[in-house]
């Protein structure tokens, strides 16, 4: 990094700064001079984050310091004030006797005349001499003064923390590490051994404690620990993210008692004085999960204490994140105290046998509705918190957003078994659907939630049918229910739609869900492939899949994910010999591109091949700051031959898009019109089939503006299966397992037990 670019951040100081000459003329030393090492660290993490610094180090290669000092806490901070010229090392030698030496009143006048212009440092020098300590306290004084000055933002923060643990009392703890109330940070330069149990405010950037400021005593409560074990001495405990002995200050008569509950322990001078148990417990399926509350079926919305916990209790105690909480699940008890929640207490592993969808209005762009309207063709039982009612075969359950008769709790209607309800108020392909399971309706400010829930195998067959055509051969809807499930299956996992109760929705974005009527034959599928799913090493994957592949497929790079991640997504040929393409220059890639007869296995389908025809105008209207566009051009190619970054150049400059998606969109457009390779013409894309594609001049127009001619392949995004490679596959008489196996490199096909687990 150039020095220039380091400094960046000190621009603009204000002359509040210039509070340090005062605050060094006119305090008294105290006995103590800070070390430049501790000096240098809370300048840098003032100026820097502790990440960037680290990226900082990797970049600049190299060390003011000699080999003996290298590997020192120190060493990054110190060259960093050396490039960024806060120090001199003709001053201050980078060596380990100055590193570790007190700073002098010469160099904080260095370090203040470098944060602000205006300072004058000269004084100091006369009143103290430049070669005299700087005390402690005189230094944390400015520093205060120092931050208001550069660390506009706030970077670092003042707080307060307990710390649980370092290095002399938890083994196992890396050097330099503490597990504390803020979570795990490190001190490098500090001592903190001293200071477990108590409570201290300091000071603090991105994990790395850079001073403490107070120590505010030994009387310290921890809040919501969770107890494992003890004895008349003594308590193992699971605090923070740690396990910990505390012992009693005067011995416990019951400790029996204690064990496999959450209490509020009171400590005094490192022992414990008092245990206040919590023992209300209440069970409950998780609705939705939102960062102040839980809301359990029967109980509506529970707050959330300020100190909660997420404990995982089955085999080793784990402390989890509120994301881990699954909507659906009832493999939890919440322990609650003056009506909040304390902790989560998961008992056991989530199942996959329920999955929540949420569904989304007409057109699958908005996630709430004003109105949504039910009929409930057979016996239907209402629930609204603690009151049930049946409602007679043929009811209709109307509700519009603030009419108030499902804002305070979730409105749910479970029809018999067998029967399904459907929703007058939506439109899909189909007309009306009808949704198996149950549907809950929650009023919110943004509109009315609408959630499906019902069992996983059942979602599936209103999957298949929505995602491949039910004419397909029957392996490859197998193995198109197999690579849905898998799917499926991650996605409830990624739970990303929790604070509305819903783990998925229905559309594209995930899997289309109940688009289309269901079909005997994609349940048949769906229902002979039951429970299996993909697994690599031993663990479900991202099954990936799209409509028609160009002869190539690509990996995960396109998504900006490190494709060592999904090693069984792998770019490869579909030919009927399964092979890897590489195409060495753009010449190579646009013969293939052109190429019609290429042998793969999704040939015969309209777009394997494709082309259109575009201009500047159209591209313009979609790549702002680049004028009249006069070129375009893909600069960058990713496996497979897709598309990675597209140049455009214009009377007013140039831009690159990077991307497959971005630049799917860039040149696509609702006025262009696709030639399919089976004659045919398709209207309005605003997102071009593929990325796979290259971009032709063709000269000008009658008014000058550039024309375009783009060739391209395939449909989706290219990773992992494609569906009508899949179909052709099995036309040969190719069966569903190695179908899968073919796109999916080194994958097993297992059922997963939990899929049929309650």
């Amino acid at each position: 990094m150039r020095k220039r670019n380091m400094i960046r951040w000190i621009f603009g100081i204000p002359a509040i700064v210039l509070i340090l000459i005062g605050i060094i003329l006119f305090c008294e030393p105290d006995r103590s001079g800070i070390t430049r090492a501790a000096a240098a660290k809370s300048v840098a993490l003032a100026l820097i984050s502790p990440e960037e610094l680290n990226a900082w180090e990797k970049e600049y290669g190299a060390s003011h310091f000699p080999a003996d000092a290298m590997g020192e806490w120190y060493v990054p901070y110190l060259d960093y004030l050396y490039e960024a010229g806060y120090l001199d090392e003709a001053d201050t030698p980078a060596d380990r006797e100055h590193a570790e030496g007190a700073l002098t009143y010469l160099e904080a006048a260095q370090i203040a005349k470098k944060a602000s212009a205006d300072t004058k440092g000269s004084a100091l020098e006369k009143r103290h001499g430049k070669n005299k300590a700087c005390p402690e306290d005189t230094w944390w004084l400015f520093y205060e003064t120092f931050l208001k000055a550069v660390d506009q933002d706030g970077a670092v923060q003042e707080e307060n923390i307990k710390v649980y643990g370092t290095p002399e009392n938890i083994q196992g703890c890396p050097a330099w590490t503490a597990y504390t109330s803020l979570g795990t940070v490190t001190f490098y330069g500090l001592s903190l051994d001293s200071y477990v149990d108590h409570e201290l405010s300091v000071w603090v950037r991105d994990g790395e404690l850079i001073h403490v400021k107070k120590d505010m005593g030994q009387n310290t409560l921890y809040r919501n620990v969770w107890i494992l074990n003890g004895d008349s001495q003594s308590l193992m405990v699971y605090i923070g993210n740690i396990q910990r002995k505390l012992s009693f200050q005067k011995s416990c008569k019951k400790p029996e008692e204690l064990a496999g509950n959450l209490a509020d322990i009171s400590m005094e001078h490192g022992k414990i004085t008092k245990v206040s148990l919590k023992k209300e417990r209440i069970s409950g399926k998780v609705l939705s999960v939102r960062d102040d509350a839980i809301e359990l079926e029967g109980y509506g919305s529970v707050p959330l204490d300020t100190e909660y916990k997420v404990l995982k209790t089955y085999g080793d105690v784990k402390r989890l994140p509120l994301s881990e909480i699954l909507v659906g699940s009832s493999s939890q008890e919440f322990v609650v105290a003056k009506g909040m929640i304390c902790a989560v207490i998961k008992e056991r592993e989530d199942t996959a046998k329920q999955i929540r969808v949420l569904i989304l209005g007409d057109g699958f762009q908005d996630k709430t509705h004003q109105t949504v309207e039910i009929s409930c063709p057979g016996s239907v039982k209402e629930i609204q918190g603690e009151e049930e009612k049946e409602l007679e075969p043929g009811s209709m359950v109307s509700v519009t957003t603030g009419d108030g008769s499902c804002s305070a709790q979730r409105l749910i209607l479970e029809p018999e078994t067998g029967t399904e309800l459907t929703v007058t108020s939506l439109n899909r392909s189909q007309g009306h659907p009808s949704y198996a399971g149950r549907l809950e309706i929650l009023d919110t400010e943004e509109g009315l939630v609408l959630v499906n829930e019902l069992p996983l195998e059942d979602y599936l067959k209103k999957v298949v049918p929505s995602e491949m055509p039910a004419s397909y051969e029957k392996e490859a809807l197998k193995a198109q229910a197999v690579c849905a499930r898998t799917y499926a299956y991650m996605q409830m996992k990624s739970n990303s739609y929790r604070s509305y109760g819903a783990q998925i929705d229905d559309s594209t974005q995930f899997q289309v869900y109940n688009n289309v009527e269901t079909d005997a034959k994609t349940t048949q599928a769906v229902q002979e492939t039951y429970g299996k799913m993909l697994y690599y090493d031993g663990n479900p994957v991202t099954a990936y899949y799209f409509s028609t592949s160009c002869g190539t497929t690509t990996n995960a790079a396109i998504w900006d994910s490190d494709p060592e991640q999904t090693p069984y997504l792998r770019s490869l040929s579909l030919q009927t010999a399964r092979s890897r393409l590489s195409f060495e220059n753009e010449d190579a890639f646009a013969q293939f591109i052109k190429n019609k007869e290429f042998p793969a296995y999704d040939a015969s389908y309209p777009f394997y091949r494709w082309n259109l025809k575009t201009n500047g105008n159209v591209i313009a209207a979609h790549v702002a700051g680049v004028g009249t566009v006069t070129d375009v051009s893909v600069t960058e190619r990713g496996p497979g031959g897709v598309a990675m970054k597209l140049l455009v150049k214009g009377s007013e400059g140039e831009r690159i898009i990077t991307g497959q998606n971005a630049i799917r969109s860039a040149l696509g457009d609702s006025s262009l019109s696709i030639n399919r390779g089976d004659g045919k013409t398709s209207e309005g894309w605003e997102l071009l089939p593929s990325g796979f594609l290259i971009v032709e001049a063709a000269g000008t127009d009658q008014n000058g503006v550039a024309q375009f001619r783009i060739y391209g392949g395939g449909y989706g995004h290219g990773v992992g299966m494609s569906q009508n490679g899949a179909q052709a596959m099995a036309k040969t008489g190719v069966n569903y397992e190695e179908i899968l196996k073919y796109f999916y490199d080194g994958v097993t096909i297992e059922e997963k037990e939990s899929a049929d687990a309650s």
